[in-house]
């Protein structure tokens, strides 16, 4: 039997599971809202809402479907528990989007061999009826079958999510915005990358059937936490001539604190410790921004007559780690409801006075503060 590492935790009780769900269903509801404060204050271009949307959507698709997966965790013996990973993340850890993954494959079939949630909830009339008790394993069956309804409708945020190019501009030499995400493993958060490239090729890159695989394909092998921005630009820049990245940015959704969920230390514990907030207020999420910007483009020989643009990146000497970063900006920023932000206030723990704090209020309401 595999033993379970330290870090990772099982919800065994069906309440706190559907506690747990209930939780990130409102937290998932607010980040599109955070986007649309990031694209008021001009952070963020419309596409580029637009475009991660796209993963804050799937993300709550994600948890809906496992919510469902995990109705009825503990009350039976093969309903299954979630994982969470309570130290790094708060999130639920890699396998279970893996799993996801591979029910979404054979969601169909599955939907094809359990009677349809009308049919179950007939029977589960008929059953309390004739029994006078819960119908516990037609609740269950029922759960499942709105679990695999929920894959087979698609859209959701998945472990890889390959990469997609939007049409900003140009005609001649175009301007592609490309988007894609993934579950990164080591820390078990959600990422997503976007890219401005510039393309001089003479088929536009998303029509390209050369091009466009192998780009794809590049993008989903560097999309490693672990490596700096700067590394993957250039990577990208060297791999293809005729594809000029411009900028290109990486967001990481978490990690989500609970006093009530997760074993994190540090003085965010502490703020949520003190602030007694009640039942679906008890959370912050982190969100940080990496940025990297072409500075300039230099001429490079390539071969006997040809020559090919080569980018110079630009990069923040005041930024984290200094040149070593391996971006020209990054920003850090944390959600958080009103309760635990009015004790992130009083206490004013070192390190929080230059994170953006987004404060959500009562009607999905967001404000930002420094």
């Amino acid at each position: 039997m595999t033993e379970t590492p330290l870090d990772h935790f099982q919800l065994e009780d069906t309440r706190v599971t559907r506690r747990y769900f209930g939780k990130f269903a409102g937290i998932t509801g607010h980040l599109a809202r955070v986007a649309a404060q990031m694209e008021a204050e001009g952070r963020l271009s419309r596409r580029e809402v637009q475009a991660l949307a796209r993963y804050l959507v799937g993300l709550t698709l994600t948890f809906k479907a496992l919510g469902l997966k995990y109705r009825f965790a503990g009350r039976l013996p093969n309903a299954g528990k979630l994982t969470i990973d309570r130290v790094e993340s708060g999130f639920p850890v890699l396998a279970e989007l893996l799993v996801l993954a591979n029910d979404a494959v054979q969601a169909q079939s599955h939907l094809a061999q359990t009677p349809t949630a009308a049919a179950l909830k007939d029977e589960m009339v008929r059953f309390i009826l004739a029994e006078q008790e819960m119908p516990t394993r037609l609740q269950y069956t029922l759960s499942q079958r709105l679990y695999y309804e929920e894959l087979a409708k698609g859209d959701l945020f998945l472990a890889r999510n390959d990469p997609e190019a939007i049409w900003l501009k140009g005609e001649e030499r175009r301007t592609y915005l490309i988007r894609w995400a993934v579950y990164d493993g080591a820390v078990n958060l959600p990422v997503i990358y976007l890219m401005e490239v510039e393309d001089s090729g003479r088929v536009g890159l998303p029509k390209d059937e050369w091009r466009w695989p192998e780009v794809q394909a590049h993008l989903m092998a560097q999309a490693v936490g672990g490596l700096k921005l700067l590394t993957i630009a250039k990577g990208f820049d060297a791999d293809f001539a005729d594809l000029h990245p411009k900028r290109l940015r990486r967001f990481h959704i978490g990690p989500m604190y609970s006093h009530q969920f997760t074993a994190q230390s540090g003085p965010i514990r502490e703020v949520l410790e003190r602030a007694h907030a009640p039942e679906g207020e008890d959370w912050a999420l982190v969100w940080t921004e990496e940025e990297l910007l072409s500075e300039r483009v230099e001429v490079e020989k390539a071969g006997w007559f040809g020559k090919v643009e080569r980018e110079v990146f630009a990069l923040d000497p005041f930024a984290g780690g200094g040149p070593d970063s391996g971006a020209s900006r990054q920003e850090r920023a944390v959600i958080l409801p009103e309760r635990p932000y009015q004790s992130l206030a009083e206490l004013n723990p070192p390190g929080f006075s230059g994170v953006r704090k987004f404060v959500v209020g009562s009607g999905g309401r967001v404000l930002s503060y420094r």
